[in-house]
């Protein structure tokens, strides 16, 4: 390994002196130590109920919330009363789709939603649609994964109200062009909701540049912890959108015939918050400013492409997507010839390498480019070239372990 390779390696304890070559990135991420440290310090130094008490703990509480709600807010070029703190990027989508879909979408509206959504951009808006008499019209990818704008331009029209899209392919790694997908629907009154889970992480992201109502993304596969998610939406959309959860903390005042609700933010985060998982959060928008995107994009892209390369001159090897490297963000999903995705996982796992075999939740993909599922290999900029060579040369030998 480089100097440059120990350095970011020694940041996370889990693969740091360890055999196994994560490479399973787009579910989720390792955790540097810096993350860890902050998480425990907060639960050994100030652990209190944020916004619940005027006592010391219990302000240092809110402020380290509301410090990780602007860091989040700054990472994306929002305003802080912007960002709503959830689970994860599904329960962001399923809040929208509640609290924006279900009192604004009737029937005889249509939801257009492209299919290489992951299902958590899809089966919300589906629940959407099964509950008001609405539509959900398909917007298909060419065989490469491209989303074509004039495809879309052909499916939407005066009602639609919606556009579900997701800014890189989880399975495909493409990204998309949100920027003229949101003025084609804007241009017919339109919203569009983006799902960031896997550019967020990767490649620097601008929601007002993207021009996108709104836009969600997961800490866990940002080197945050698990359990912690940003929904970004536009101010006027949020103070218009009732609760999607009721309880403590979400409310200004209660009677027993009045309730008048906190503002936006608070008003979507109901009941104890999980602030631990913040502050994880803002230590790890810290840790990747630190490094800062440019750096993390140059080493996923000689990732990328070292492992495309090698890959591409299997003649057994089938990459689903585009024929360009630079068109993988680092998400390269495959099949071997007779052998099955699981198949091949578990010789991965056997060989210490961590890789996902099955539908990646994109089972409507998956059909419309005509494979029931795949192997996927992601990178993250902590991997090293040797980690894509122990993949490559276990790749090379998987047919000839299952007897072909």
């Amino acid at each position: 390994m480089t100097p440059a390779d120990i350095s970011i390696r020694e940041e996370f304890p889990l693969i740091n002196n360890n055999t196994v070559a994560y490479l399973d990135n787009a579910a989720t991420t390792q955790k540097p130590k810096c993350v860890l440290d902050a998480v425990e310090k907060y639960y050994v130094n100030q652990n209190a109920n944020p916004m619940r008490g005027l006592y010391d703990l219990s302000l240092q509480a809110t402020q380290a919330y509301e410090d990780a709600r602007a860091a989040a807010a700054e990472l994306i070029g929002a305003s802080s009363e912007e960002i709503v703190f959830t689970r994860n990027a599904t329960e962001s989508l399923n809040l929208i789709a509640y609290s924006y879909g279900l009192h604004n979408i009737k029937a005889g509206d249509e939801i257009i939603v492209s299919v290489v959504e992951h299902h958590s951009n899809f089966l919300p808006w589906k629940n959407v649609a099964d509950h008001t008499g609405a539509r959900i019209v398909y917007w298909d990818c060419e065989a490469d994964g491209y989303l074509d704008p004039d495809t879309l331009t052909g499916l939407i029209s005066e009602r639609t109200k919606l556009v579900a899209v997701t800014h890189v392919s989880n399975v495909l790694g493409r990204v998309n062009d949100i920027q003229r997908v949101a003025h084609i629907a804007h241009s017919y009154g339109a919203l569009i909701v983006c799902d960031g889970s896997q550019s967020v992480p990767h490649m620097k992201t601008d929601v007002h540049d993207l021009d996108v109502d709104f836009f969600v993304f997961s800490g866990h596969k940002m080197y945050a912890p698990m359990g912690i998610g940003v929904l970004y939406g536009r101010r006027e959309l949020l103070d218009a959108m009732p609760p999607f959860l009721y309880g403590g903390e979400m409310i200004e005042t209660v009677t027993k015939d009045r309730v008048t609700y906190a503002e936006v933010p608070h008003k979507f985060e109901a009941g104890t918050v999980n602030a631990g998982g913040a502050v994880g959060l803002h230590a790890a928008i810290g840790f990747m400013n630190r490094y800062g995107y440019e750096l993390i994009e140059s080493r996923e892209r000689e990732l990328t492409r070292h492992a495309f390369e090698e890959m591409s001159a299997m003649p057994y090897i089938t990459i689903l997507g585009s024929e360009r490297w630079e068109e993988h963000g680092g998400i390269i999903a495959f099949k071997v010839d007779g052998v099955h995705p699981h198949d091949v996982a578990a010789i991965f796992s056997d060989a210490d390498i961590a890789v996902r075999a099955g539908h990646h939740c994109a089972q409507p993909l998956h059909k419309h480019l005509g494979v029931m599922s795949s192997t996927r290999v992601s990178m993250a900029f902590y991997n090293t070239m040797e980690e894509v060579d122990r993949f490559l040369d276990v790749l090379s030998g998987i047919r000839a372990k299952m007897g072909y």
